[in-house]
């Protein structure tokens, strides 16, 4: 008679378990673009300069791509549940100091806090979900898992925009903290501990000089600008760190037999091409975001709430597109979704470059709606066909580098767009401003221009020269998405899914 009463009560486990799972999930991927929309505010509490923008970004990711990448071991060294809930807690105390910065130096080193905790959270909620669901029900909540990440992304900026507008840009940061508290207690009782008996040992060396490599290319884009690239000492030393850290990792890669991604990875074909192409989606993904916003808020003035409700759009038909491509047959060609999918991405930046100061918010909507739905439905497809001939004793460790690539992908693409910002904003000021001649001045003013006059007429030029700067950047953005896409054409067709 009482026999089920266990059973139930392992369910409604599982089902908590599974609930707080998804819910940590949206919450990493939440913090990566909340701060999107409040720019403003932050920048003018923290004295933060423009160029230093993309550190909000960037500062996160970069860090939570280190932590992601030694998940597994620390899992199998000191137990799933101590990693977890250590990640929570250090994620917590990074929300903390997030807002009690008041420079932005501070600020970028909580969001690395705050980025590193967040490396494990991802893959051990994946893993977690995946042992607590029975086998026939692992795609469905893999898709659960995939869609409240990307859903964290794309409401990001809109939840930002309008607690900031309303309660101060420090309540973005408190938001999540509810959520962290809840997982925390959630998983304290009902989750158990689960550790290897034997750990296999972990490449620190190759993860260590790869990621030196990354981080001084992204410190070399990053501060290049502003330090006049090589006249500086200090970007010599970053371009040195990078060349370094890069060249160290391709010998240990080509003279040792285990390192953190094994070289039988690229001996696959579909999973390389995959990568690369995985690169480019996070090289639009996230650095449209970074566009977007401030073009909103600095040139067209709309409020910081408004900006964020611009988004949604996106969000929406991002999220939807991934679930529709994802219910496909298995039997069907996902090469086809992945091409139409990138087709979409980039008549969507197409659009982008039609943009103007006297546009309304329709455009803005228009394309976000376009570019959301090309990523829905090209990231499913490019999962699909990256793991349809891989063997599937590989596939955690395919799913990593795919994961790797669209992170960094993401923080390069920042990079670049940030640099290529204000590169292009003082050229395009000059070229702009030479022809304000005095005589052509004069010849269109029916008196002499005193100082707040040329002031007004140089804030002028120089909302010209950032509106054309901001669109470039949305055709370099379509330009790698153009360059990756005949990719698609060599990848292999999927061996059909059970």
């Amino acid at each position: 008679m009482s026999t089920p009463l266990p059973s139930t009560a392992a369910s409604r486990g599982h089902h908590t378990i599974a609930a707080a799972t998804l819910l940590a999930t949206y919450m990493q991927a939440v913090n990566i673009s909340v701060p999107n929309a409040a720019l403003p505010h932050i920048q003018a509490t923290l004295s933060m300069a423009n160029d230093e923008v993309g550190w909000v970004f960037s500062s996160y990711i970069a860090a939570s791509a280190v932590t992601m990448s030694i998940t597994q071991w620390l899992a199998a060294r000191y137990g799933r549940k101590t990693i977890y809930q250590s990640a929570l807690a250090i994620f917590a105390l990074g929300l903390v100091l997030n807002t009690l910065t008041t420079t932005s130096t501070q600020f970028v080193l909580a969001r690395i806090v705050q980025g590193a905790a967040s490396g494990p959270l991802a893959p051990l909620s994946l893993a977690i979900l995946l042992e607590v669901t029975p086998a026939p029900r692992h795609a469905r909540m893999s898709l659960a898992w995939t869609a409240c990440s990307l859903l964290g992304i794309s409401t990001g900026p809109a939840i930002g925009g309008w607690l900031s507008e309303y309660y101060g840009w420090q309540s973005i940061f408190h938001f999540s903290l509810p959520m962290v508290a809840f997982i925390f207690l959630t998983m304290a009782p009902l989750l158990s501990e689960k550790r290897a008996e034997r750990s296999k040992p972990f490449d620190f060396f190759g993860l260590a000089t790869f990621s030196v490599g990354m981080i001084g290319l992204q410190m070399l884009l990053d501060r290049g600008e502003r330090l006049e690239w090589f006249a500086s000492t200090e970007i010599w030393i970053e371009a040195g760190t990078s060349v370094l850290g890069f060249y160290l990792f391709i010998v240990h890669v080509m003279t040792t037999r285990q390192h953190f991604l094994r070289t039988v990875l690229f001996s696959d074909r579909n999973l390389v091409l995959s990568t690369v192409i995985s690169f480019a989606l996070g090289f639009v993904l996230l650095p449209t975001l970074a566009l977007t916003s401030p073009m909103l808020e600095e040139l067209l003035n709309y409020p910081v709430d408004t900006t964020g409700y611009m988004t949604i759009p996106r969000g929406v038909a991002l999220v939807g597109a991934l679930v529709l491509t994802s219910l496909a047959p298995g039997q069907a060609d996902y090469r086809t979704f992945l091409v139409g999918g990138m087709t979409l991405v980039v008549y969507a930046n197409w659009l982008m470059l039609g943009y103007s100061p006297a546009m309304d918010w329709r455009p803005v909507v228009e394309a976000g709606f376009l570019q959301g739905a090309g990523l829905g439905m090209s990231l499913p497809a490019l999962a699909k066909v990256a793991f349809g001939t891989l063997d599937p004793k590989l596939r955690p460790e395919g799913g990593a580098l795919i994961n790797l690539s669209r992170l960094y992908g993401s923080t390069i693409g920042i990079a670049v767009v940030q640099l290529f910002f204000y590169a292009n904003t003082q050229a395009m000021h000059i070229a702009l401003a030479k022809h304000l001649t005095p005589f052509r001045v004069a010849a269109n003013t029916a008196g002499s221009i005193g100082k707040p006059g040329l002031a007004a007429l140089n804030g002028m030029v120089t909302h010209q020269a950032a509106t054309i700067a901001v669109i470039d950047q949305f055709e370099i953005l379509m330009f790698a998405m153009l360059v990756v896409m005949p990719l698609a054409f060599f990848l292999r067709k999927p061996r059909p899914s059970g």
